[in-house]
């Protein structure tokens, strides 16, 4: 993998545990010559694992909405920076330049962008791997609702199983590197065939 988009929250969060997730992320990214893409943001867990990133050499694609471009939410040293017009589009535009996606600890648009990336995996949009670093347990009760789902007939055991956790960098890279998308069910092929 040579591009990920890492989604994260521009708050940093209250426990210093979740910053130090961020540099460890950044400085493995520079280490395995891992572009990052994101949200161009350089406040909270955004301007932490950017700058990370950029003090060290790295690369860093930022691409953020117009109306968010304002002089204190936008990193102007990232090494490239694409402005969109919509949420919408910066969201093409991300998944055009991935080859997978990490969710560190956010809020709402952290979860909208991963809930986004597994239904483009469920319907076999994209075939990228889709993890969380999920340290401090900071997506355990994410993780409950899925369990919940499943039981309830709301979600596939197989297409839950496309959600990569990890623990550390290490271990949640190790399954990044490893991930193989699940295959294209008869039902799935039906439902692209009738749309199309």
């Amino acid at each position: 993998m040579k591009k990920i988009v890492v989604f994260c929250g521009s708050s940093l969060g209250f426990n210093p545990i979740y910053k130090n997730a961020a540099i460890e992320l950044g400085n493995y990214f520079v280490n395995n010559n891992i572009t990052l893409v994101y949200g161009g943001g350089k406040i909270g867990m955004m301007g932490i694992l950017s700058e990370t990133i950029l003090k060290k050499g790295g690369i860093v694609i930022g691409i953020i909405p117009a109306f968010l471009k304002k002089e204190e939410v936008v990193n102007k040293n990232v090494s490239e920076l694409i402005v969109t017009k919509t949420m919408s589009e910066r969201k093409v535009m991300m998944s055009k330049l991935a080859d997978g996606y990490i969710s560190l600890p956010g809020g709402f648009g952290t979860l909208d962008e991963l809930f986004e990336g597994l239904t483009l995996g469920q319907l076999h949009i994209e075939q990228k791997p889709n993890g969380i670093l999920n340290v401090n347990g900071y997506f355990n009760h994410t993780l409950k609702q899925l369990e919940h789902m499943v039981t309830e007939g709301y979600l596939k055991q197989e297409n839950k199983e496309m959600l990569l956790v990890g623990h550390n960098v290490s271990e949640l890279m190790l399954k990044m590197d490893a991930y193989t998308a699940p295959k294209k069910s008869a039902v799935i092929n039906k439902v692209i065939k009738h749309d199309h």
